[in-house]
Parts: structure tokens; sequence; C-alpha cells
């Protein structure tokens, strides 16, 4: 059975997240995951609405985050990365399905995020191993 995977991929910091959305869907190709779904949302922040949409629909097996959070003058960075992910974790627990965490940040510079587009690869890694743990 491949397992089937949906990318919410953010468009804010496009450059970089568009090479984590290339890598995800060549890992996800490498395991023999099919990714069948992908909605693009304006930010990491705008993703939880967009996941819930994609596994209310249940066409999916897992949802793989994908997003670049670039530190800023202020500390908004944080804020945005951490209500995400706990609202992505929530996301998983109520439809007992994995979300993964593939929003690189709070915290790094510009370069750093380009040294971090791997966190998509493992993201998909994740989604592919947790679907095949539950079952």
């Amino acid at each position: 059975m491949s397992v089937k995977l949906g990318f919410v991929v953010s468009e804010f910091n496009r450059d970089i997240t568009y090479m984590m959305e290339i890598e995800a869907r060549e890992h996800a190709s490498f395991l023999g995951a099919e990714v069948t779904e992908c909605r693009y949302v304006p930010g990491a922040y705008d993703m939880p609405l967009a996941i819930k949409k994609m596994l209310k629909t249940g066409s999916v097996d897992a949802v793989v985050t994908i997003g670049c959070v670039i530190e800023g003058a202020t500390q908004h960075d944080e804020i945005v990365v951490q209500h995400a992910a706990r609202k992505i974790i929530d996301l998983s627990l109520e439809f007992e399905k994995p979300v993964t965490l593939g929003i690189s940040g709070p915290g790094m510079t510009r370069m750093e995020a380009g040294e971090r587009i791997d966190y998509a690869r493992r993201a998909v890694e994740s989604a592919v191993k947790m679907v095949q743990r539950l079952e």
C-alpha cells in the first residue's frame, strides 16, 4: 500500500520553501509514497486551517508541512512557529493522523534557512514512518 501524503506549503520565503518542496517530493517518491494533494498558504501561521480542511476530506494518510520562518528584529518568528506547531499537533491528535513539522525556524538567518532545506525531507520520512507504524 502506497502512503498518500498531503503537503501544506508556505509561500512566505518561497525561494527556500520551493527548494524544500522539491526535496520533499523527491524523498516521498524515493520512499514509495504518493503526494496526492498540495495546498499553498501565505505563511506558516496560516497552515492549521489548510491542514484541517485536508484532513477532513479523509483523502490523505498524513500531512507534511513545509515552511521557513526567518528571524526578524522582533520575536515575531518565535510566536509564529510556536502557535503553528501547537495547532499542528492538536490537529494530528484530533484526526488521529500524522501531521509532521517541516517548518524550519525560528531564530535562524536566511543563510541558516538554506542549510536546513532537508527539514522537509525529514518531515516526509516521519510522516511515512508514522503511517506505517500506526497501521
